[in-house]
């Protein structure tokens, strides 16, 4: 499934009506009873609907929703917000359908009659704006969506709940606060953005005809979904052998924090690399190899307990590499991440407090030849940006792909919704995962996933989602059946990796 702005969608409609020949009054049509379909799974014979409409297409929308309930014996009338001369082009042919059929509007923005109708129905159908709407309202449609979020039973949103901005960087609106919306065709940036996605409620999308060709022309992000991760993970060969996925090596740990690297190299074996080698000091390789039989390890230099710039290790005998998970900030240990840097040949995956070390060496990691990954979580993007949390999570897409073209690296924002962009600013979002990953530990599992799917024969693109996907769902999975959000551990999610697995493969 494929995402889009505000102008990607408008570039999208305008490509299937004047390229391909789809007339706008049909695709309303097949909006509206595509959406109605919708309700009526949720609604009953005997339910008051109210249908507020607006004057775009949004509004023409709802006159179809309405048109079509009416038909099937709904109880459903509209509720004008906007005057009889705004409704105008495919809206208005519309609108002339509902009332031939017997529908009737109330055609009103008298805020003490809005509250009356809003009071008496037990479903609102939010049909006022669609997902040209920028900042604030006008004083009249604030007061109506005041009214509707605080006297509505149960609130359907049309497409994207009205206010609310399509696109990421607005912070400042009001908008409709809907129980569920149903989304045409395509989700919209906002559906994924932290400040945003609650305004939605639950949401699905529903299809309305759009060619693909008009939707591949112009939409450049995708969602994460099952099929695609079925689609995309590469079959094993029946007589393949430990070399043919991978030997990876994983660079990290301390003294204090031994337990990261372990999580890490454990989450690659059980991902599907071949070989795993730990690069870490001789006290922590004594920890972890308790944990990680399946292991090879190399001891490095240690300076107070810290790894040091110790750059004999044989990087060309390895496949990939991953670095930064329990290493600590210290100045010795930013000279290992350097040399990490510009020696290792294979993808390289930066993540915890490699990251910290790589900040003023970026430069380096543009150099590479190789694919460089960066995984930092809103704190350590802020950190590599030098702008707040806040404003990085106004605008993650944007924040993202530059970092992502400005280095040429591959950068997975992770989160609720994790963003991965590539180089050429191709980016996706994952939705996999759950409250349960808000621990220590589950950037380290990540890790160690992604290092065993950048090994196997796909793109590094895909390698990224499908590493996203199975970490997600690995927590997704465990949550449903054995664990809740507050006892997952991350080292549940290591042994819930096979559960994925069997059960999208």
């Amino acid at each position: 499934m494929y995402i889009v702005t505000a102008n990607e969608m408008y570039e999208i409609d305008r490509h299937a009506i004047h390229h391909i020949g789809i007339d706008g009054k049909l695709l309303m049509e097949n909006a509206g009873r595509a959406v109605s379909e919708k309700i009526e799974s949720i609604v009953k014979k005997t339910d008051h609907i109210s249908i507020f409409t607006g004057s775009g297409s949004n509004g023409g929308d709802g006159f179809v929703i309405a048109r079509t309930l009416l038909d099937k014996g709904y109880q459903a009338t509209v509720v004008q917000v906007v005057p009889n001369e705004k409704i105008s082009g495919d809206a208005l042919y519309h609108k002339k359908l509902y009332l031939a059929c017997g529908g009737t509007v109330n055609v009103t923005r008298q805020t003490s009659e809005i509250d009356e109708l809003v009071r008496k129905s037990d479903i609102i159908v939010d049909a006022i704006l669609g997902i040209g709407t920028k900042g604030m309202l006008r004083e009249s449609l604030s007061k109506i969506v005041s009214i509707i979020n605080d006297a509505a039973a149960y609130i359907i949103s049309v497409d994207i709940p009205s206010g609310l901005p399509a696109d990421e960087g607005v912070t400042d609106f009001q908008a409709v606060q809907a129980n569920r919306t149903i989304i045409v065709e395509l989700p919209k940036i906002s559906t994924f953005l932290q400040h945003t996605a609650a305004y939605f409620g639950e949401w699905e999308t529903v299809s309305i005809g759009l060619p693909l060709k008009a939707v591949k022309k112009n939409a450049s992000k995708v969602f994460l979904s099952a099929e695609r991760f079925r689609h995309t993970m590469p079959e094993r060969a029946a007589d393949s052998h430990k070399g043919d996925h991978g030997r990876g090596l994983v660079v990290g740990g301390s003294a204090d924090m031994p337990g990261s690297i372990a999580m890490t190299v454990n989450a690659a074996l059980r991902a599907g690399a071949g070989l795993v080698t730990a690069g870490t000091t001789k006290s922590v390789k004594a920890s972890v190899a308790t944990h990680c039989m399946e292991a090879t390890y190399l001891t490095l230099g240690e300076t107070d307990g810290f790894l040091n710039s110790d750059v004999s290790l044989p990087f060309e005998t390895f496949d990939a590499a991953v670095l930064g998970m329990g290493m600590g900030r210290h100045e010795v240990t930013g000279d290992l991440v350097k040399a990490t840097v510009g020696k290792v040949s294979g993808p390289l995956t930066v993540d915890a407090d490699g990251l910290y070390h790589l900040k003023p060496i970026l430069d380096l990691a543009e150099n590479r030849t190789s694919p460089t990954i960066i995984t930092p979580h809103p704190g350590e993007m802020a950190m590599l940006l030098d702008t707040t949390v806040k404003e990085l999570l106004a605008k993650p897409f944007a924040y993202s792909k530059m970092l992502a073209e400005q280095y040429r690296i591959y950068v997975v924002l992770k989160g609720k919704f994790t963003i991965i962009t590539a180089p050429d600013g191709k980016q996706a979002v994952s939705t996999a995962g759950n409250e349960g990953l808000a621990k220590g530990g589950s950037g380290d599992v990540l890790s160690g996933i992604i290092l065993a799917m950048v090994m196997q024969k796909q793109d590094i693109f895909d390698a990224l989602c499908n590493a996203c996907f199975v970490h997600g769902k690995a927590a997704d999975l465990l949550v449903a059946e054995t664990h809740s959000v507050y006892d997952l551990m991350a080292t549940d999610v290591i042994n819930g990796i096979s559960h994925v697995y069997r059960t999208f493969l």
